[in-house]
């Protein structure tokens, strides 16, 4: 805790220059403290609290940047639960239906990393910390599999490339 009361008021001020949003240098504030919390027996023995705490901060401030365009561009949980009605029904049914089929045709771990990261929100630095790897390796990982579930669903569903709903092909 000494460290952690040593370094709060430095690494708040850093979030607030860097997000600009008091609130937001808060939460995340919160984030790296819990982070810390969960990670103890590593945190109390380091030599170098700050740095450690800065790292943890900036990748934070990262993911948290990143997250709301995952959300845009990764439409899979949009797709998922998107409302039904008599114009869009079939459509919306076909991508499902495709994209479950795509999706249990991608090997596990490209599935697990998909599944976890996009569809159930996990940050990739807890991926990488829960799966024992590397982050650089999660960021490569994550998008290979992203990149095979798109062609899987270029190749089986025309509707990419004609707008309209054709059968998932088998």
């Amino acid at each position: 805790m000494r460290a952690w009361r040593n370094n709060e008021q430095a690494l708040k001020n850093w979030l607030i220059k860097t997000t600009g949003d008091n609130d937001q240098a808060e939460d995340i504030l919160q984030d790296i403290f819990l982070k810390a919390l969960k990670d103890k027996e590593r945190f109390c023995t380091l030599s170098h609290a700050k740095s450690w705490l800065f790292k943890i901060a900036r990748n934070t401030v990262i993911d948290t940047h990143r997250k709301p365009k995952l959300e845009t561009s990764s439409s899979l949980d949009d797709i998922l639960n998107y409302p039904l009605s008599k114009e869009n029904s079939p459509l919306i049914l076909e991508l499902q239906t495709c994209l479950f089929r795509v999706m249990s045709e991608l090997d596990d771990q490209d599935r697990d990393i998909i599944e976890s990261c996009d569809i159930n929100g996990m940050s990739q630095v807890d991926y990488a910390e829960d799966k024992g790897l590397a982050l650089p390796a999660v960021k490569s990982r994550i998008q290979r599999a992203r990149q095979k579930l798109r062609s899987g669903m270029v190749t089986r569903s025309h509707f990419w490339l004609t707008g309209s709903p054709i059968p998932c092909s088998a």
